[in-house]
């Protein structure tokens, strides 16, 4: 990062934090403030609850789960003054609980997500397989306005995939960028002193040109996770690999266009998509439900910090201050990160 980009966020962070203070106090002054730490403390268990959709038999119990956003485990490195979104670890506790719930006879998946990161989509793809092969149950996917990338290739081993006229989707492949601004530095006459262990500890550094033999290792790395892209689609479409990287480059398609290509099987929204998988499968007397989360301490903070500093522009850059991480990683994303 430039000398000049540093200054430019302390001022701005310095200019935030002074607003910020007179708003806090303004806070303080007209309203509870005991009473907003107690509402935290009273609400910061964590966990779930089974929400009812449709009610039916509690033998039999369809699950709908909500994959909405970019498919990234933020960790540690969320910000307290956010509303989490996305959050990877609940979404896997949900497909935990499904696995281990035997009264679940079906999976519907709500996917609008333009995809995310390689690891968590392969954790998610992994466990919607074991739900599959251990609980033999169908699962339905349900694609809402975007389920690209890493949003297929969640959806791939589906036994139906449902898709609006107006989705979204394909985007089939895997991408890994930086910011290469040397030349830019050098204009201005900025130096970068870099200490490193090896020729490729600083590969993809935004300070300097990449090299050939960077970027032929680094195209193998993207090809090996292609390549597992297409196996997926294969196996969860029963389609040839020809069939596959036909439409595997990198395009993005709508909804019809998916059905032709055999991405896609039918068009119908999350009603839709329950009903067919009742029908398929002999539900009718089935209970729909999904998983709710309950106020954890971190999405409450998030929540009352945005009452308390103010729900604008202040508190988005302070979020965005104290998230921004920007080291390459390989990405099943459509769309800028």
């Amino acid at each position: 990062m430039t000398m000049k980009r540093w200054i430019a966020i302390i001022v701005a962070a310095a200019l935030i934090f002074v607003s910020i203070g007179i708003n806090s106090l303004s806070y303080i002054f007209t309203r509870d403030f005991n009473g907003f730490f107690e509402e935290i403390m009273a609400s910061s268990s964590s966990g779930y609850e089974e929400t009812i959709i449709e009610e039916g038999s509690a033998e039999e119990k369809i699950a709908v789960l909500t994959l909405d956003g970019v498919i990234q485990d933020l960790g540690n490195s969320s910000s307290i003054f956010q509303p989490s979104g996305y959050n990877h670890q609940f979404f896997m506790t949900q497909l935990n609980e499904v696995l281990e719930d035997t009264s679940v006879k079906g999976v519907v998946l709500k996917v609008n997500s333009p995809g995310g990161g390689v690891v968590e989509s392969a954790e998610i793809y992994d466990a919607l397989r074991l739900i599959q092969t251990e609980r033999e149950i169908p699962l339905y996917v349900s694609m809402g306005g975007m389920a690209a990338s890493g949003g297929y290739y969640v959806s791939a081993p589906a036994e139906k995939i449902f898709v609006n006229p107006e989705t979204i989707t394909g985007s089939i492949g895997v991408i890994m960028e930086s910011v290469n601004y040397a030349k830019l530095a050098e204009k201005y006459g900025i130096d970068f002193n870099t200490i490193k262990t090896g020729p490729y500890k600083d590969i993809m550094s935004g300070s300097r040109e990449m090299t050939d033999v960077e970027r032929t290792m680094l195209q193998e790395m993207i090809n090996d996770s292609y390549e597992r892209f297409v196996d997926i689609i294969e196996a969860g479409r029963g389609m040839s690999e020809a069939e596959v990287k036909k439409v595997a480059d990198g395009r993005i398609m709508n909804g019809r266009q998916a059905i032709e290509a055999g991405l896609a099987d039918d068009y119908g929204k999350a009603g839709d998509v329950i009903a067919a998988m009742k029908e398929d499968n002999n539900l009718q007397k089935a209970t729909v439900f999904e998983y709710t989360a309950l106020d954890s301490w971190s999405s409450l903070f998030g929540m009352k910090a945005g009452n308390l500093f103010g729900s604008n522009i202040e508190s988005e850059l302070i979020g965005k201050l104290l998230t921004d991480y920007n080291a390459p990683r390989m990405m099943y994303l459509y769309g800028e990160r």
